[in-house]
């Protein structure tokens, strides 16, 4: 796992050098990497990249448990980081506002677990996440709630461009 991430970055790494980043070329992979780095601090979407690759004849199934799989594991690096560290350190590092953050915690407290399934949310999801970390929330539980909602709306997503919804 760790070799086929380090040959993805030096891919993503020689295609940024010629200034051309197309993460369509790479299918799934490029999939997993998007779905990924937009669920982590980054700025980044991958709903574009999965309707794209929909249209491309890709398998949208497939598609779908791929970026399920990648934002869920971006995810966990949120997670990770608020669990070990502290809430300025999650402030400072993944750019998360300490009233943000605040406003995830009230949150949180007031639904609990089932708050995760909305870590998909633009600009909250993130702080969400970070602060299941912070509360030492367990990781199984944490697991089931986050990768059950990003898999729905990455189904919602496929299916909706699909016709089907």
């Amino acid at each position: 796992m760790c070799r086929a991430a380090c040959f993805l970055c030096l891919i993503v790494q020689l295609d940024a050098m010629n200034g051309v980043l197309d993460l369509a070329v790479y299918g799934y992979a490029g999939l997993f990497l998007a779905s990924f780095l937009a669920s982590t601090v980054l700025p980044f979407g991958s709903e574009a990249l999965l309707i794209l690759l929909i249209s491309e004849g890709f398998d949208p199934m497939s598609l779908v448990i791929v970026a399920s799989v990648g934002n869920y594991c971006g995810a966990c690096t949120t997670y990770y980081i608020g669990l070990v560290g502290r809430k300025d350190l999650v402030e400072k590092y993944l750019s998360i506002p300490q009233q943000r953050l605040n406003n995830a915690e009230k949150w949180f407290k007031k639904y609990g677990a089932y708050s995760l399934l909305f870590t998909w949310i633009p600009i909250i999801g993130d702080a969400i996440t970070a602060v299941g970390g912070i509360m030492k929330l367990d990781f199984k539980t944490f697991s089931i709630f986050v990768f059950l909602g990003k898999f729905l709306r990455y189904l919602i997503v496929a299916y909706m461009f699909l016709g089907i919804f």
